[in-house]
C-alpha cells in the first residue's frame, strides 16, 4: 500500500458551473495544525446562507462552498463539482419558482438538462 498526502480543500462552486474547470480553489490547508484556518473560512463564506433558525439553506447559497479531502487540487476540483451538482440544480430550480429568474432557467436547461 501506498501512502498519499491528502489535504483539506475549500472550494467555491459557482451556480453556473458546467464542469470541475469551473471549481476555484480558495485554500487548503497544508497540515492539521493549518484546518482550523481554512475550517473557520469555510464557515464565513456560507454564512450568508444560513436562515432565521441558523440552518443552512441552499436556496439563500450565491455560491457553494465545500471543504474537500483529497490529495490534488484537480481531484478536489471534481470531487466539489460533484458534490455540488444537485444543490446547484436544487436553488436554481428555487430560483425559477420564487423569482422568474430567466437565466437560472436557462442555466437548468443547457448545462444540466432540466425543464422548469
Amino acid at each position: 500500500m501506498q501512502y498519499k498526502q491528502s489535504f483539506f480543500y475549500l472550494c467555491k462552486t459557482p451556480l453556473s458551473a458546467e464542469g470541475p474547470e469551473h471549481v476555484e480553489i480558495i485554500t487548503r490547508a497544508e497540515d492539521s495544525e493549518d484546518f482550523p484556518r481554512v475550517f473557520s473560512e469555510y464557515e464565513e463564506k456560507r454564512s450568508h446562507a444560513f436562515n432565521d433558525d441558523k440552518l443552512y439553506s441552499i436556496v439563500r447559497a450565491d455560491d457553494i462552498y465545500d471543504l474537500i479531502r483529497t490529495g490534488t487540487e484537480k481531484e478536489a476540483k471534481e470531487k466539489a463539482f460533484e458534490q455540488a451538482q444537485q444543490e446547484i440544480i436544487t436553488n436554481l430550480q428555487h430560483r425559477v419558482m420564487q423569482d422568474e429568474d430567466k437565466e437560472a432557467k436557462s442555466i437548468l436547461k443547457e448545462v444540466h438538462d432540466v425543464e422548469s
